[in-house]
């Protein structure tokens, strides 16, 4: 029979549980640790984790710099929990809204002895959650055991990396025709994929040519800059820009992910805005709250147009990213089309740090 979940719908749980804070059993081998989401721990489940062990608190190493922490695992810092902090120390390490204000917050002691796996996992989970990541970890004995009298999800770190940076796989759901105000020949495909994550749209202008280049968006979600009209960034015009020359052509495809904020959700995306306000730019901001410059996964928009039935694209953007994306996932680039529009006075400073330091075409 096979009605237990597998490796992908476990992980599928473990966010589930991680973003309502509660804690999850990770395991390798003998070995075992509770973690729980920083952002999402309450004080008594931090009483109890602490009648089972010795908390330690993992973040990435980008945190870690902004924290003068040092860093012996490469990608991340284990830091050590002292007795008498609680759950509104963990946050003031793991979420930087208040580093200006309050910029001392150690000193800060980091561990250095024996295999960061667990963590280096608790922090992966964290990110695919959309949480900060920032992780609370406790070793524990007889991790099997504990998760079995708590009723805890169990997940065997083994796997967890590669299951995470897997390209996900999608499947079509439902199309319906939909007119635009760019096109009466609107079509809306949503696919599903299999890891429980979000649905991605792709929005087909016409009927394109299977056997030619088609014109191609991938668009990001952006729910301030597309439904808000947000100023802040050039989103919500690049959108309409491109479903507008796609009605002009009267063919071409705008795939909408569902990745907002560059793939770190919109709650850290607010994060990273209120970092801004604080006069850091749009890099520095991802970085000071433990994430990549970027944490999207392209190759969704690869994965769409496949299923569809396209080999070869005109892709409009201003990314050089998306292009070499296109070409390593087997899909011809014979065109890029430009898309500059939206700039303002103020988003200016944002598109020159694209241009500085994503390589942005601008």
């Amino acid at each position: 029979m096979s009605l237990a979940p597998n490796l992908t719908e476990t992980l599928a749980r473990a966010r589930a549980d991680l973003r309502m804070g509660v804690p999850i059993m990770l395991t390798d081998g003998d070995t075992g640790a509770l973690i729980v989401a920083v952002e999402a721990l309450s004080p008594t489940r931090l009483a109890d984790l602490r009648s089972l062990g010795t908390p330690v608190l993992a973040v990435t190493a980008w945190r870690a710099e902004t924290l003068k922490a040092r860093v012996y695992d490469n990608d991340l810092a284990r830091i050590a929990v002292p007795a008498d902090a609680g759950g509104d120390w963990l946050r003031a390490v793991a979420d930087p809204k208040d580093d200006l204000r309050l910029p001392m917050k150690g000193p800060l002691v980091t561990l250095r002895d024996g295999p960061a796996d667990l963590q280096r996992a608790a922090i992966a989970l964290c990110k695919a959650a959309y949480l900060l990541p920032a992780a609370v970890v406790v070793a524990v004995q007889n991790p099997l055991q504990v998760a079995a009298d708590h009723g805890l999800t169990v997940m065997p770190v083994a796997g967890i990396a590669d299951d995470l940076a897997r390209a996900p796989v999608l499947h079509p759901v439902v199309a319906a025709r939909l007119p635009l105000a760019a096109s009466d020949a609107g079509r809306v495909h949503v696919f599903r994929p299999e890891d429980g994550g979000e649905e991605h749209y792709a929005i087909e202008i016409g009927r394109p040519d299977r056997g030619l280049p088609v014109l191609v968006r991938l668009h990001s979600a952006c729910f301030t800059g597309d439904v808000l009209g947000s100023l802040k960034c050039d989103c919500g015009p690049q959108l309409h820009a491109a479903l507008a020359h796609m009605g002009r052509e009267g063919a071409g495809v705008l795939l909408y992910l569902n990745q907002e904020g560059r793939g770190i959700g919109l709650a850290n995306k607010m994060r990273a805005y209120s970092l801004q306000d604080q006069g850091f730019d749009t890099v520095e901001a991802n970085h000071r709250l433990g994430f990549e410059d970027d944490e999207r996964d392209f190759r969704i928009g690869a994965s769409l147009l496949r299923q569809m039935g396209f080999s070869a694209v005109r892709l409009m953007t201003n990314n050089p990213k998306k292009l070499a994306m296109m070409e390593s996932c087997g899909l011809k680039v014979v065109e890029r089309v430009p898309l500059r529009v939206g700039e303002t006075a103020q988003n200016s400073g944002y598109l020159a740090t694209k241009a500085a330091k994503s390589g942005h075409l601008l």
